[in-house]
């Protein structure tokens, strides 16, 4: 998954928490909101309703002409009168006019209310839960009571404040034994809030939609921002590191154009970049040097061996010079001698052309040349000297190859010096096969030496690594072989055969050929 994704995703999350959170407390609020403003409601209601009725407790109640439907009230002592015209009239204590109104703002949908106790004298005012509850609570010194029930679909706000026995209310109630200022019960006030819910649900889907639309559009906007200013950088950044080092050229783009985090990264990757390269120039010289200095060695321990093969012929040549000056006067020795004097002439010239082929300095590069022929020269150099060594070259090539032929040489006079070395002063038997398979050139070089320690096998090739002794050797020589093998794009094993002795193999890989052999 892409950062820029994982980013988003983040953002989306955190947003969404907290919007969330904020959704919540948001929609909270609001209930509690209409909670308390049904509440103040109720309460003026509540006190609306205790001031009418106070008011007909005052004037010892109401009375309405007898009629149909105006009844009167059996719980009443005096509860109709006739006056002198003869009309009866019914008395509406404080109760029923509650009730009344109650049953009028019902059909009206703004609530209703109902006067209750729980010793009440008529049982159409026996409590509901709420109401007996809210009661027994007055008793013990609750002020009021508030609570949200939904019947029959239908939220309600139920109020309920304990009602007082004042001069007024003994008229009706001072058979029950109450005095001034006792608890005689209640009064619930209930109060319809659907609406209020139906305007919550309106607000949150209207929350709930911004939100949404916020989310989305914070999302996209970060999205791109995040593409422009970090990922397209990256990318640009990203880019340039691929191209390395191929393309040390690196182009002004986004990713250093601005100052911040990236164009400093950008800035810093360009600053390695150029240590890389001075640090890679710096090794490249001092791969140079190691690989003359290994040279000029190798050459240093074949002079002490090719110094006898140039003396032996240089010696037979003075001979025959002194045996001239004394037979000048014989044609035919003289001749003899002149011969003589050129084949040494040649051995010598020979010789020499060896060294110089070998001591050149040239560059590390794909050349066309004979390998066996240059294994030849490298092997008779090696074993100068060294009649004590027998010297089986199985050279199966037998056609010229476009190979790092300078490099080659370098390689198989290290490995070779090594198994002379090895094979110390006894001699033994040196075996060098060359051959081409599958476009790869194989040199295998044995020696009859006592082999290579097994736990050094791992650490033949680390520089400065050598088992001889002090002043006998640097360390160097595998160490360079296996790097210069490296460069050719081949490889440089080494292993122990079962009779004995040390074998190295050269693997590597050849140019197309064809034009070569065509």
């Amino acid at each position: 998954m892409q950062l820029k994704i994982k980013f988003i995703i983040m953002i989306a999350l955190v947003t969404c928490c907290s919007y969330g959170v904020t959704f919540y407390r948001t929609s909270s609020f609001q209930e509690e909101l209409v909670v308390q403003q049904a509440t103040r409601q109720a309460k003026m209601l509540f006190n609306q309703i205790k001031l009418t009725r106070q008011w007909v407790a005052d004037h010892n109640g109401l009375f309405l002409v007898k009629e149909p439907g105006v009844e009167a009230n059996p719980f009443l002592p005096n509860a109709q009168i006739q006056d002198k015209k003869g009309n009866w009239l019914v008395k509406r204590n404080p109760a029923m006019v509650t009730r009344e109104l109650s049953a009028y703002a019902a059909r009206e949908g703004m609530g209703q209310f109902n006067v209750t106790s729980l010793n009440p004298m008529n049982p159409d005012n026996t409590p509901d839960r709420f109401e007996k509850s809210s009661l027994e609570q007055f008793n013990q010194g609750r002020p009021e009571a508030v609570s949200i029930e939904k019947a029959e679909n239908a939220h309600r706000l139920r109020y309920m404040a304990p009602l007082e026995v004042d001069s007024g209310c003994l008229e009706c109630h001072s058979g029950q034994g109450y005095e001034i200022g006792d608890i005689r019960g209640g009064m619930s006030v209930s109060i319809p809030i659907d609406w209020a819910y139906v305007e919550i649900k309106q607000n949150n889907r209207l929350l709930l939609n911004i939100a949404i639309t916020t989310i989305i559009i914070v999302s996209l906007t970060i999205f791109f921002l995040f593409d422009i200013l970090v990922a397209k950088r990256l990318k640009d950044l990203a880019r340039q590191m691929d191209l390395y080092p191929e393309r040390r050229e690196f182009d002004a783009g986004e990713a250093s154009e601005q100052n911040d985090e990236i164009g400093s990264l950008s800035g810093n990757f360009r600053k390695l970049c150029n240590r890389l390269e001075q640090s890679q120039q710096e090794l490249d010289t001092t791969r140079e040097q190691v690989f003359q200095s290994e040279k000029q060695a190798a050459l240093g321990r074949l002079v002490a061996g090719i110094s006898h093969e140039i003396n032996n012929p240089l010696g037979g040549m003075q001979n025959c010079i002194q045996t001239m000056k004394r037979s000048m006067d014989k044609p035919d020795l003289l001749n003899r001698y002149m011969e003589l004097l050129g084949q040494g002439v040649e051995r010598i010239k020979g010789t020499v052309q060896q060294l110089l082929n070998i001591g050149r300095k040239e560059q590390l590069e794909q050349v066309e040349g004979n390998v066996d022929a240059m294994l030849c020269d490298c092997l008779e150099l090696t074993c100068i000297g060294r009649r004590n060594i027998e010297l089986d070259m199985q050279l199966q090539i037998g056609k010229p190859l476009v190979v790092g032929m300078e490099a080659l040489r370098q390689v198989v006079i290290n490995l070779a010096g090594n198994a002379v070395q090895a094979m110390g002063e006894t001699g033994g038997k040196l075996q060098v096969v060359s051959n081409v398979e599958n476009q790869q050139l194989t040199i295998r070089i044995a020696d009859s030496g006592p082999g290579i320690e097994p736990e050094n096998l791992d650490k033949i090739f680390e520089p400065f690594f050598t088992t001889k002794e002090v002043g006998e050797g640097t360390g160097l020589g595998l160490s360079v072989s296996y790097s210069l093998i490296k460069q050719m794009g081949g490889e440089l094993s080494v292993g122990n055969a079962a009779e004995g002795g040390a074998i190295f193999t050269i693997n590597v890989p050849l140019q197309n050929n064809e034009e070569t052999e065509a």
